[in-house]
């Protein structure tokens, strides 16, 4: 079972955006028959089936066994990951076409994210070592300094891809994102 599953086909967020295949397939994140599933959800062994084979079909579930009853074959489904991302380019954005990619504008910070989401989700996370950073904090800068703080912060940043900018070694991706900071969440 991988850890992500990145969706990048509509055809597998709408198997998988129904009620009723969520709860089926949270049910299957431990090895589980349609019979098993259905005593746990009170529902019938047919209707989980049903919703187990679109899963499975969709790539969000698989056949990881198969066990024999009183002679049938009775397959054992478990779900392909822990936990599912959903594609921004799927649901779109509001409003038609996107923005210029203004490096100051909402529309690009939101272009940023998708694309660090997909990078992440790509990763092989069973690969020895993934070496990685996440760096988040919060600064406060006063309106009338703000313009001094994004320069200094753009000279920072190419004052590394200066330095580290070279054509050998392994290669990292560098996201940085600034962004006013809403209400405070719990």
């Amino acid at each position: 079972m991988r850890d992500v599953l990145y969706l990048e086909e509509m055809s597998q967020a709408e198997t998988l955006l129904k009620p009723q295949r969520i709860e089926v397939l949270r049910q299957l994140a431990e090895p589980g028959t349609c019979t098993e599933v259905a005593a746990r959800l009170g529902q019938t062994p047919q209707r989980v089936y049903y919703h187990v084979k679109q899963l499975v079909a969709a790539g969000l579930a698989e056949q990881v066994s198969e066990r024999k009853v009183r002679g049938i074959s009775e397959g054992i489904y478990q779900a392909a990951a822990r936990s599912y991302w959903l594609s921004p380019r799927l649901v779109g954005r509001i409003g038609g076409l996107r923005r210029a990619r203004d490096e100051l504008s909402l529309g690009h910070l939101l272009d940023l994210m998708e694309e660090v989401q997909a990078d992440v989700a790509a990763l092989d996370r069973a690969a020895p070592e993934l070496p990685s950073i996440g760096v988040s904090g919060e600064i406060r800068v006063p309106a009338e300094r703000r313009q001094e703080f994004l320069a200094d912060l753009r000279a920072a940043l190419e004052d590394l891809f200066t330095r580290y900018g070279g054509a050998e070694g392994d290669a990292f991706k560098l996201a940085v994102a600034c962004y006013p900071k809403g209400e405070d969440r719990d």
